[in-house]
């Protein structure tokens, strides 16, 4: 793959990092609004725990991506 695209993917890739952090933050507001109203949290969390998994592959992609540019 040439450099231009690469770099592109990284473009990419850091948007969706950024975009995922957001998910990630605003899920954990709403797990503890709520909380603080007392109902279950059960789903929510579950969906914060997938957040963050997919947050790790983002990262792990990006990564790679930093690798072969380094090449």
């Amino acid at each position: 793959m040439d450099r231009l695209k690469q770099l592109q993917h990284l473009a990419e890739a850091e948007r969706n990092i950024a975009r995922g952090e957001h998910n990630i933050y605003e899920q954990e507001l709403r797990i503890a609004d709520l909380d603080c109203h007392g109902y279950d949290t059960i789903l929510a969390r579950s969906l914060l725990e997938t957040f963050r998994v997919t947050q790790a592959q983002r990262m792990v992609h990006r990564d790679q991506i930093l690798r072969e540019l380094a090449q």
